[in-house]
């Protein structure tokens, strides 16, 4: 179970200084239709000749790496970058902190 808090204190290039970023979780947006793989994968699948290339079958990972979203918090800024942390299966973001033996 990783928790990371909805604020964090990093380099802002922009800035040139150390600022608070706001922290969210970035997600994948929809893939391009018009991306060159994509379409010469299109035009080499259109026609006779059934399936051209392989689909992959056999998935190993049961997780993926999380990546961060910061953004500078400075109004004439909103500089985002991305920050990468290790695979984990559980992943909260600005949750409050578990205490050793409390009882919720």
């Amino acid at each position: 179970m990783v928790n990371i808090p909805k604020t964090h204190q990093t380099f802002c290039k922009k800035c040139g200084k150390h600022q608070p970023h706001r922290v969210t979780q970035y997600n994948k947006c929809k893939d391009s239709l018009c991306a060159q793989g994509n379409w010469r994968y299109d035009r080499k699948q259109s026609g006779h000749g059934g399936q051209t290339k392989p689909i992959f079958w056999k998935k190993a990972k049961t997780t993926k790496k999380i990546v961060l979203s910061l953004e500078c918090i400075e109004p004439n800024c909103r500089l985002k970058s991305m920050l990468a942390i290790k695979r984990c299966k559980h992943f909260e973001l600005g949750c409050d902190k578990k205490r050793k033996g409390q009882v919720i």
